[in-house]
């Protein structure tokens, strides 16, 4: 009897488990990488809810500032740093004006791109010591958000280096509505998560966190003129740190 392979779709799932992680690779089905950026909200929504795990367990077992620093560095290593490269080269590019896609390219970091690598995790902790309990919530919406905003990157905006190579996602991409299915059948189980204190609340705080995934990229691409593999890294990493702190900012104001 013949051996049935995986669908194409699993075998992308595959690889952009090994593309967006550092985690273990499945044992099987052998990974594609063709239409992975549809399912990194997925990877996303994993590594967001290792992060939640960590700060619930060391919610009131150390200070608050290393629990902060903590989850924060399992985030940079799980995602392998792959997106804070794009941050800063991106940074880079935009302060070089007409050289912008030469200081992308360019191995060494300039001060814009220092600038924006600290200011995104200066926000990223700021709204995290402001979300208290309600840290693991957010730490998973702001993650899938976050990687929902290369999607209209790619759909929307050209891309700037051709045969770089980031192509591969606009080159294999089936259009924007279809490629945002996967993480609208994420939104059912993440609408149920609970939020501590706010039973009442009928629109879930998490939602807030999608608003940066789509002006973001929208932002970026018209100072770019288009994006790139930087850019979509960079996409990720201002959205995902834009929505935790729109959900802290949310919950904050609710609260009070």
């Amino acid at each position: 009897m013949p051996r049935l392979s995986a669908p194409p779709w699993l075998r992308d799932l595959a690889g952009a488990w090994i593309f967006y992680s550092v985690l273990p690779a499945w044992p099987a089905p052998a990974p594609r990488f063709e239409r992975i950026a549809r399912f990194a909200p997925w990877i996303g929504a994993v590594l967001g809810a290792l992060q939640g795990l960590l700060w619930w367990g060391l919610q009131g077992r150390v200070p608050l500032l290393a629990q902060v620093v903590l989850v924060l560095a399992l985030g940079l290593w799980l995602s392998g740093g792959l997106h804070m490269d794009g941050v800063m080269d991106s940074a880079d590019g935009l302060a070089a004006g007409d050289r912008c896609l030469e200081a992308m390219a360019d191995s060494r970091v300039g001060a814009s791109g220092v600038q924006a690598l600290v200011l995104v995790l200066l926000l990223r902790a700021g709204a995290l010591a402001m979300l208290g309990p309600a840290a693991p919530m957010a730490l998973v919406w702001a993650a899938v958000g976050g990687r929902v905003a290369p999607l209209p990157a790619m759909a929307w905006f050209p891309y700037l280096r051709p045969g770089g190579s980031a192509g591969f996602h606009r080159d294999h991409g089936a259009g924007l509505a279809v490629e945002l299915r996967p993480a609208l059948l994420l939104l059912p189980p993440l609408l149920l998560l609970p939020w501590p204190g706010l039973a009442a609340w009928p629109v879930p705080a998490g939602v807030v966190a999608l608003i940066p995934a789509l002006v973001v990229p929208l932002v970026l691409g018209r100072r770019l003129g288009g994006h790139s593999g930087d850019s979509y890294g960079a996409c990720v990493e201002w959205s995902e740190s834009l929505g935790m702190l729109f959900i802290a900012a949310v919950l904050t104001a609710w609260a009070g």
